[in-house]
């Protein structure tokens, strides 16, 4: 009898590392890990294990202090785990007083990141991109590195940017990140003119978290098959969609997803396809609202967008995921107060949510309120597209068409 072998590769086993300093709470340590915890699953990894430490600050030398960084290196020996993720960008002394302690692939949260982005990049422009973020993170690194990149094996944290020689002249990645940025120059020139090209339509753009159905809702108003799945940056090119609602079209725009301590070197290597955002007329804020911390992600997409332009633009604010929601019902003789925890969704619509200007709740999924929505977005399209087209009147009468029966 001939045994049927197993042909799916087999997890790396990570253990993931953070410092709980005054100005965070338990639940928000918590959180994060969550988060880090998807970022090494959708790299490939399998957590096995957490370890959290109370600190005024990260130690400057190990991150954590000597007696849970042992602690740390018997688990490691005992299960065997090679690979640790730290919840932070680690300075190069850092990494390699870790390595020196732990023997093992040691990685932080911009490592990880930089290898997600480079695993999902599939045109020209995004490997550009990433490539020139890989090497300003290994720029400083250089010591640690190359050795590092030497290694010719699979792993999260091993994809490289390309090199099939170890460089260990610094003068050679000079030359080399002053190449990238030209390309991505030239890249970027490209980019403009064909925003230029699209004329006068008005466009709107999807920003928010990463993994909030930017790209589902788009695949919804644009009928078409943008890439979309349940990880973190499914979506790294900008994809720009004609879409018509009610006879007014316009262009939308899908962008990349946002993230807690998104790698500065990334936010400048991506600048183009940010400029999808900047350039915006409207801008669509699509928000989880299952996520249980959903609030914090609006204050990161708040302020990166900041970041990105600081002028005020029209803004719709979308609770999506509404099918997904759910809440922790008290019992009537549970006194305690009420979390947010414990809110129903109705409850939650009439806090400051439901309050906020173009606020609409719902699940791009299953189109759960979607006529409700189309007409939101009718009406800010329109505001501007009447003023930029004031005597095509005609446009704004109502059609009996396939977009109207949703």
């Amino acid at each position: 009898m001939i045994e049927n072998l197993s042909t799916q590769q087999e997890l790396e086993k990570v253990v993931l590392v953070s410092v709980k300093t005054p100005e965070l709470t338990e639940q928000q340590v918590e959180e994060y890990l969550d988060e880090l915890a998807f970022l090494a699953e959708t790299a490939g990894a399998e957590p096995v294990k957490r370890f959290t430490q109370n600190l005024p600050m990260p130690d400057p030398k190990t991150f954590v202090g000597s007696g849970k960084l042992q602690e740390i290196v018997d688990y490691m020996k005992v299960h065997e785990v090679k690979t640790i993720i730290f919840d932070d960008e680690l300075s190069p002394s850092q990494l390699r007083n870790l390595e020196n302690n732990l023997k093992v692939l040691v990685l932080d949260r911009t490592n990880l990141i930089l290898d997600i982005f480079a695993r999902r990049a599939r045109t020209a422009h995004a490997k550009t991109q990433v490539e020139l973020a890989q090497y300003q993170y290994l720029l400083p690194r250089l010591t640690r590195m190359w050795t590092h990149l030497e290694r010719q094996r699979g792993g999260i944290g091993m994809r490289g940017p390309g090199e099939k020689e170890i460089e260990t002249d610094r003068r050679i990645i000079r030359d080399k990140i002053a190449k990238l940025k030209v390309d991505l120059k030239k890249i970027d020139q490209q980019m403009f003119t064909q925003r230029q090209n699209r004329g006068k339509l008005v466009r709107v753009a999807l920003v928010g978290y990463t993994n909030v159905g930017k790209s589902t809702l788009m695949n919804v108003l644009s009928k078409s098959e943008v890439f979309a799945e349940n990880k973190l940056f499914a979506t790294l090119d900008t994809t720009v969609r004609k879409v018509v609602v009610d006879n007014i079209p316009f262009l939308l725009a899908d962008t990349v997803g946002f993230i807690r301590k998104l790698p500065h070197h990334l936010v400048e290597s991506f600048k183009s396809t940010l400029d999808e955002v900047r350039e915006a007329d409207v801008l669509m804020h699509i928000v989880d609202v299952s996520h249980p911390g959903f609030e914090q992600q609006i204050e990161v997409v708040t302020k990166t967008l900041h970041e990105i332009d600081d002028r005020e633009k029209p803004t719709i604010l979308v609770f999506n995921k509404v099918d997904a929601y759910s809440y922790i019902p008290k019992d009537e003789d549970d006194l305690t107060p009420k979390t947010r925890a414990n809110f129903t969704l109705d409850e939650m619509k009439e806090t400051w949510m439901g309050q906020q200007d173009n606020c609409i709740f719902i699940s791009a999924l299953n189109k759960v309120n979607f006529i409700e929505f189309k007409k939101v977005l009718y009406n800010a399209v329109k505001e501007i597209h009447t003023k930029r087209f004031p005597f095509n009147d005609y446009l704004y009468q109502t059609y009996d068409d396939d977009n109207n029966d949703e």
